[in-house]
């Protein structure tokens, strides 16, 4: 049982967290002449380390992920989803957002191809739930930061909020409050090509750097703001505003996010931070997955394929959920840290 513990443990410090990284970097920066035990030179090191874990792991498994995704494009998707009804269709529209490592606004032209194509709305809504914020690469992510429990955790409620979602859109019968050019667009149905495996492979090397170019800001940006809050901003603060005395923190950590836009993995290094600095688990997730699923970018755009009431009724629901989740995720933190 040691001989497991210990193989898991340099499993997800090691080789997920990266933490030799960690040395490596303090290492070179004394040589350098700067002290990691300030808190300059520990932001620089938080920094440099951070975004060299996560462009490295993100690399690495949106390879991993588009190499798979290359043999289920989505003519091929549409034909499976279109085979199956009710909470199964639901649900896998919900698993098909997760090996999709796009953020908000690039999953609405998905969303709109699939809803062309005749898919339930429940489903194209459960897909456009989970898309952004259940993504295998953000899975791998979040388990080299909070662990495998809050990381599976985390992976089950956003499925579940998908499923969820997308059934309560389609049962309160909202189809009809989708834009018409999106439903009249016209699809055609075409016999996709196998591809050969150097084909896969460089499919798959686009993927990656398409998905690096549009994320890369976000990442820097979230890093930085991750270095401010780990070595700059008082410990008390963050409790007194975040923390488990203030029974809002949900509500503000939510309200907060939903303005703000970023890939999720541009919330993971706010999230390290603010985790480091005791906030719960429950008020963290919850700003990740508002920051995630409802951007005030993301609401702009999806506004042009659906109207008023459609808009708000997912944006509610959505809302609602993450609150729960993140209440939940706090009452029950011990049994997952």
């Amino acid at each position: 049982m040691q001989i497991i513990q210990f193989v898991w443990d340099f499993f997800q410090y090691q080789i997920l967290g990266m933490k030799w990284l960690n040395q490596l970097v303090g290492n070179m920066l004394n040589a350098f002449g700067i002290d990691v035990a300030t808190r300059l030179g520990a932001s620089i090191q938080f920094f440099i380390y951070d975004i060299i874990k996560i462009l490295v792991l993100l690399s690495f498994l949106i390879f991993i992920i588009s190499y798979i995704q290359s043999y289920f494009p989505p003519e091929r998707t549409k034909k499976i989803l279109g085979k199956f009804h009710g909470i199964c269709a639901n649900l896998l529209g919900a698993l098909l957002g997760t090996v999709t490592p796009f953020c908000s606004c690039s999953s609405i032209p998905l969303f709109i191809g699939f809803t062309n194509a005749g898919l339930p709305i429940g489903v194209t809504f459960s897909f456009l739930i989970s898309s952004p914020l259940v993504d295998l690469g953000a899975f791998i992510l979040l388990m080299s930061v909070f662990g495998a429990k809050i990381a599976i955790a985390y992976v089950i409620v956003g499925l579940i909020l998908a499923v969820v979602g997308g059934t309560l859109i389609e049962k309160l019968g909202l189809e009809k409050y989708v834009e018409s050019f999106v439903k009249s667009v016209g699809s055609v149905d075409i016999e996709v090509p196998d591809l050969s495996k150097r084909e896969r492979v460089n499919y798959a090397r686009e993927q990656v750097l398409s998905v690096v170019r549009k994320v890369w800001l976000y990442v820097l940006i979230g890093v930085g703001i991750g270095a401010i809050i780990h070595n700059w901003i008082p410990e008390d603060i963050i409790q007194g505003i975040l923390g488990g005395n203030n029974p809002f923190s949900v509500l503000l950590a939510t309200a907060v996010g939903v303005p703000m836009y970023a890939d999720i993995f541009g919330t993971i290094p706010i999230a390290e931070a603010l985790f480091a600095k005791g906030v719960g688990v429950g008020t963290i997730l919850s700003f990740m997955m508002a920051v995630t699923a409802l951007s005030l970018p993301s609401m702009i755009l999806l506004r042009k394929a659906v109207k008023l009431p459609l808009l708000g009724a997912f944006a509610g629901i959505v809302t609602v959920g993450i609150i729960i989740i993140g209440y939940i995720f706090n009452a029950f933190a011990f049994l997952l840290i």
